[in-house]
């Protein structure tokens, strides 16, 4: 099976305790615990900083699976829930795979920390993972919410610790049954 995993940081596996956009090791990455798990080939599209992109990348035809978590950047840099949704339904609606081969993940909320100093952008991250719902019910993709995982975050308050990407690759891998 085939599968692309298009985030942002937390898909790429960036450590928030490094410099320079270092990574955690494969073995605590969720995109390479699901790899090793499945024995699927998974490509790890993960990149830091990005934001919910206005044009929609190509994606290989023989894509077994497409997972998408992204709009976590997209409200740090100051869009409200709404937009980012919409940003990601532009997004979406440009992928030319069949609907049941894309699952849209909400990320986790934000918590307070180093990169999340108010209580607004917490509960921005909870009513966006409610817009990520109701835009995989409307375009009939699948949806797994990461609020409901237990994920753990580091200080910054956004990105994963590597307990935070057990828990997601347990929760992704629950979902995927």
């Amino acid at each position: 099976m085939k599968v692309i995993c298009f985030g942002d940081s937390n898909t790429y596996g960036y450590d928030p305790r490094s410099w320079f956009g270092g990574r955690y090791q494969a073995g605590s990455r969720w995109v390479d615990i699901l790899a090793a798990e499945t024995g699927w080939t998974v490509c790890n599209r993960g990149q830091n900083g990005r934001e919910i992109p206005f044009s929609t990348p190509d994606f290989p035809a023989d894509t077994d699976l497409l997972i998408v978590m992204l709009g976590t950047n997209d409200l740090l840099q100051g869009r409200n829930p709404e937009q980012a949704a919409g940003k990601l339904e532009q997004l979406l609606s440009g992928i030319f795979l069949d609907r049941s081969k894309i699952l849209l993940i909400a990320p986790p909320p934000v918590t307070l920390g180093e990169w999340v100093p108010s209580q607004q952008l917490i509960d921005d991250s909870h009513i966006f993972a409610r817009c990520c719902q109701a835009l995989a019910e409307q375009l009939c993709v699948r949806f797994a919410d990461a609020g409901k995982w237990n994920i753990s975050l580091a200080y910054d308050g956004v990105h994963f610790t590597e307990q935070g990407h057990k828990a997601f690759a347990a929760g992704l891998l629950e979902e995927l049954k």
